[in-house]
């Protein structure tokens, strides 16, 4: 895809690792051991469903599968804040951690759009 070599040079991979760092040093640690398999599972998986679905598109050679791919990505990213308010809301993290979640959400969100109107681009010509 494009002049880079690998996913991980992708602005919108690299953002949503940087979303799934801060989801388990900043969020998950504050949850109790009795949402171990339920939030825990959940936003565990949401927020590592996100870079890997962007990097499984990039691994495809067409553009609508690749397109297709980030946009499971953004649903999982939604799915990601979700869970983050389910957990500011169930009194786990505070309003600040929550804030930071949106923050970096917003700016991943951001980044993958761009990307994927890249793709529909080249994909038109």
């Amino acid at each position: 895809m494009g002049n880079f070599k690998s996913f991980e040079e992708l602005a919108c991979w690299k953002e949503a690792r940087n979303l799934r760092l801060f989801v388990k040093t900043n969020i998950i640690t504050k949850l109790p051991n009795t949402e171990k398999f339920v939030l825990i599972d959940q936003i565990k998986r949401s927020s590592r469903s996100d870079g890997n679905n962007i990097s499984e598109g990039y691994g495809r050679f067409h553009f609508q599968e690749n397109i297709q791919f980030c946009r499971i990505a953004r649903g999982s990213l939604f799915e990601t804040l979700d869970h983050g308010i389910v957990a500011f809301d169930e009194g786990y993290i505070s309003e600040e951690n929550l804030n930071e979640l949106r923050t970096i959400h917003n700016k991943t969100l951001l980044i993958l759009n761009g990307y994927i109107k890249y793709l529909m681009n080249q994909k038109a010509k």
